[in-house]
C-alpha cells in the first residue's frame, strides 16, 4: 500500500522540477519612427537601405496615409542608412538619407528563447531636401514599440 501512495508523490515532485519558459511573445527589435508634418501623410513614401554586402534592399514600397513606421534594424552594424523618398501627388521625387549611429547589446533570457540585439541610439543624422529635423525621443530599441524611438519632421 505504501507503494502506492509513494507513486502519486514521485509523479509530482516530478512535475514541479519542470518549469515554464518565460520567452517573451513580442521579440520583434524595432525601431519605431514617427512621421510629422503634412508631407508625410499625403506623399507616397518609399524606404530602402543598405544591406551588409553591399546590396540595396526596399522595406517599404510606395506607402501612403502612415503616420509612423516600424524599421529593421542590424545586428553588427555600428550604423543603419535609411533612403526615404517622397513622391508628391505631382509626380516630382525628392530623396533623404537617414543614418542612426548606435551600439549593439546581446540580449539573453533563456537558451530555449530565440537570440535577440537590443540597440542603443547615440545620433542620428539626416539630409535637408524634404526632412526638416529628426529628434530622438527613445534611445533605446528593444522589444516595447509603445513609445516612439524617432520623430521625423518633414517641411
Amino acid at each position: 500500500m505504501r507503494r502506492i501512495a509513494l507513486l502519486p508523490l514521485l509523479l509530482l515532485l516530478l512535475l514541479a522540477a519542470c518549469s515554464t519558459l518565460d520567452c517573451p511573445m513580442n521579440n520583434q527589435v524595432a525601431l519605431k519612427c514617427k512621421l510629422s508634418g503634412p508631407q508625410a501623410l499625403t506623399d507616397t513614401l518609399t524606404l530602402s537601405t543598405n544591406r551588409h554586402d553591399g546590396n540595396d534592399t526596399v522595406l517599404i514600397n510606395r506607402l501612403t496615409g502612415v503616420d509612423s513606421l516600424l524599421l529593421p534594424m542590424s545586428y553588427a552594424a555600428a550604423e543603419d542608412t535609411f533612403f526615404v523618398q517622397l513622391t508628391s501627388t505631382g509626380g516630382s521625387t525628392s530623396l533623404d538619407t537617414l543614418t542612426v549611429s548606435k551600439t549593439n547589446e546581446q540580449h539573453f533570457e533563456s537558451v530555449d528563447c530565440n537570440a535577440s540585439v537590443f540597440h542603443y541610439i547615440e545620433s542620428v543624422s539626416t539630409t535637408h531636401h524634404n526632412i526638416d529635423s529628426v529628434k530622438i525621443n527613445n534611445r533605446k530599441v528593444n522589444y516595447d514599440t509603445s513609445r516612439s524611438h524617432l520623430i521625423i519632421f518633414f517641411k
